[in-house]
């Protein structure tokens, strides 16, 4: 039997990934009382039992201590039953933002701020997202992608890790993205800005890209990154980083960035088993 325990930060998409569960086979059961967990397991693992998959929903609620939750699953674990651990996550920005699109109160904060809800809610939630076996942060996801994300782990069983990549060109005249975790800039490659026949395309066309690309500094500089990332990913990954944002940046977002945007995003698509999205953040600044 694959027992998979779905909880995380309410607002990350619990509900969703229990759905997906669902289409994909598994019997799903949320907010059950902790006190008929360890029960419910019992029963569903008795010989002969036609369940073989089975998804459980856990959530911070202000009527139920999450604590006596994880002292249940710890009891399972030293009883001999294996289970997953799927923790869902999002950023406490994105969180406060889909809250206030709701217009839905936070469970630990019903009369008060969402903030302080998220902020209590996530320092509870700590130690579970620990034990976490995956950890999925659905802040630039598209429902999609979550789809995705839980077919490749729970239906075709490959190996994952929880590292979500995001490459991100931008133009320095619009400011540096505020989230991003490394920042290289490329302006010192020839801008195609200056060629008449390019100044009013952008690295998403070939012509751009060629142009770009044929500067030896150009190669020379996607190789020395991506050999970085190769030694950087994987100690991210073993510190346990879940989102990893790298801004390429020159100075209108169009050209330059987009062009070495586009090279990184293939190139990290070829060399792992990472989640890794493309975004050009200002290549329409100004159409």
């Amino acid at each position: 039997m694959r027992f998979v325990v779905v909880t995380g930060m309410s607002g990350s998409g619990k509900r969703t990934a229990m759905k997906m569960l669902e289409d994909v086979g598994f019997y799903c059961v949320d907010n059950l009382p902790v006190p008929l967990i360890e029960k419910f397991v019992e029963l569903i693992a008795m010989p002969g039992s036609e369940i073989t998959k089975v998804a459980l929903g856990l959530d911070v609620r202000a009527d139920q201590p999450f604590g006596d939750a994880q002292r249940t699953l710890d009891r399972l674990k030293e009883n001999g039953y294996l289970f997953e651990i799927l923790f869902m996550d999002a950023s406490d920005q994105v969180l406060l933002k889909r809250y206030k699109e709701s217009r839905r109160m936070h469970p630990l904060s019903p009369k008060g701020r969402v903030e302080e809800g998220v902020h209590r809610e996530r320092d509870i939630l700590k130690e579970i997202k620990k034990k976490a076996d995956y950890v999925i942060d659905t802040s630039n996801l598209l429902t999609r992608e979550l789809k995705e994300e839980i077919d490749h782990i729970f239906v075709r069983n490959e190996e994952y890790n929880s590292l979500m990549i995001s490459v991100l060109s931008f133009g320095f005249k619009n400011g540096i993205p505020a989230d991003a975790d490394l920042v290289f800039d490329v302006r010192f490659l020839p801008n195609p800005f200056y060629i008449d026949e390019l100044k009013h395309k952008t690295g998403n066309d070939k012509e751009v890209q060629d142009y770009v690309m044929s500067f030896p500094e150009a190669a020379a500089f996607l190789g020395k990154l991506i050999d970085m990332l190769d030694f950087l990913i994987p100690n991210y990954i073993k510190e346990g980083k879940h989102q990893l944002v790298i801004g390429i940046g020159c100075t209108g977002g169009k050209h330059r960035s987009v062009t070495l945007a586009n090279e990184l995003y293939a190139g990290i698509k070829e060399r792992g088993n990472y989640g890794v999205k493309l975004y050009h953040r200002d290549i329409k600044q100004g159409v």
